[in-house]
């Protein structure tokens, strides 16, 4: 099938490509004995002694911190404490990555404005992310008791009445007994002991070691939301970074833009003035020589400032029509579907202007997104919807061309999703092979300020 990533279409393999595994057993049989299951189970078997460990480890040094608080010493032990609960939040970020498949980020390092042993005692104390690391050593202590005790129990009991088929024959040999004993008195004593009991046994210890799995799953999440929330970066951290990254693409788009202008204007209008005033000169020299050929010439340069300007008014448009900061998005939709090369439906509804950055945002996503209809889309007809939805500016832009476009595939595309997501925007492709292509743009509304 044809994929289309915003500058073409390439091939794609589809459901059947290379990668993709089909099982033939169904997931409840297949979960006992799947790799996934037998880490997560290791994960719940090494989180006791560990967290006897570090809950050791850090009850000691927080209790010894701070009885020494009255002295100058219980003030670096507890920021060893907070230290030492910091290195073990590394361990088990590993051990979650290796045992658990769960990728969590380093937390914000310690802010130091100087250098020193006193300046990083103040850093660690004051650290987040150190005490929520103290937290988790706490809190991880009895949930791991817990998770040890039932993890245990379902799947013991679960193999071993499973394979009591195969060790029943245990009890008459050794024990005197006909098989597991179920009640017992000083009348009776009911066994385990014959074939429909053994099976019946058997069926119930599969049910066991059919849930086991599951319920190893439900254990290990509430250890994943652990290990996220307490030892990896905070919200406030990712939101920075974020931001950072953000700030990043804007001055990246900016740049791009800038030199996306200066190579316009030396390749275009600059080059066209510059002919054009040779042009003059010579027509200048040749007036008094020659008029009529001087005339020609003056005509020929007022064709070339026609085209400057032409050129002038098309560059201008490109930084910021003035059909948009005049008129608004419906105005400048209309224009930029009018220049279409499928007809375009253009429907606004917003009963008020959002600020000039999001609706400068919002035309070139449209814009642009038109310009790969025309290129690549190979569509009859397309549809540009933007409506106001609670405090978001949402846009969609609709073809039946031949679909298949990816976001993800580091197309023009990708280029327009980092840049509405620079100002908490999202762009969601929806384009199944064949068409339709649904392409959804959110941006957040600020309002219009006083022009």
């Amino acid at each position: 099938m044809a994929t289309y990533d915003g500058q073409g279409y390439g091939l794609d393999t589809g459901p059947g490509r290379p990668g993709e595994r089909r099982h033939r057993l169904p997931a409840a049989l297949r979960a006992p004995v799947e790799g996934r299951t037998w880490r997560e189970l290791g994960h719940v078997l090494l989180s006791l002694p560990i967290s006897v460990l570090l809950f050791t480890y850090a009850v000691t040094m927080v209790s010894l911190g701070a009885g020494l608080l009255v002295t100058f010493l219980g003030v670096p032990v507890l920021a060893a404490a907070l230290a030492g609960c910091r290195g073990f939040g590394a361990v088990e970020r590993a051990r979650a990555r290796g045992l658990l498949g769960l990728e969590v980020g380093e937390p914000e390092p310690l802010r130091m404005k100087r250098q020193g042993f006193m300046a990083w005692i103040g850093a660690v104390l004051k650290s987040g992310s150190s005490w929520r690391s103290l937290l988790y050593a706490v809190l991880q202590l009895p949930w791991a008791v817990f998770s040890f005790a039932v993890v245990v129990t379902v799947w013991s009991v679960g193999w071993s009445l499973l394979t009591y088929p195969l060790w029943f024959w245990v009890f008459p040999v050794y024990t005197g007994q006909g098989g597991i004993q179920l009640y017992g008195d000083e009348q009776h004593r009911i066994y385990l002991d014959n074939p429909f009991e053994i099976t019946v046994t058997a069926l119930v210890g599969l049910l066991f070691t059919i849930a086991a799995p599951w319920i190893v799953r439900a254990l290990t999440t509430v250890d994943r939301v652990m290990v996220h929330g307490l030892l990896g970066p905070s919200r406030l951290a990712t939101r920075v970074v974020e931001l950072e990254s953000d700030r990043g693409v804007v001055v990246d788009t900016a740049a791009a833009d800038l030199r996306r202008i200066e190579r316009d204007l030396h390749d275009g209008a600059q080059a066209r003035l510059v002919n054009l005033a040779m042009d003059l000169g010579l027509a200048k020299e040749k007036l008094r020589e020659d008029p009529q050929v001087a005339a020609e010439m003056v005509d020929e340069a007022h064709g070339e400032v026609k085209t400057a300007l032409q050129e002038l008014r098309d560059l201008a448009r490109g930084i910021h029509p003035a059909v948009l900061t005049d008129r608004g998005l419906d105005a400048a939709l209309s224009s930029v579907a009018s220049r279409c090369t499928v007809p375009v439906q253009v429907e606004v509804d917003l009963a008020e202007r959002p600020a000039p950055a999001i609706e400068g945002i919002a035309y070139f996503t449209v814009s642009e997104l038109l310009q790969n209809i025309s290129k690549h889309a190979r569509a009859t007809w397309a549809a540009v919807e933007v409506w106001r939805t609670e405090n978001r500016l949402m846009l969609q832009v609709v073809d039946n061309g031949v679909g298949g476009a990816d976001v993800s595939r580091g197309s023009g595309l990708a280029g327009l999703a980092e840049r509405l997501d620079a100002v908490d925007g999202i762009l969601v492709v929806d384009s199944p092979a064949g068409g339709p292509t649904r392409v959804t743009a959110e941006l957040p509304w600020r309002a219009e300020r006083t022009r």
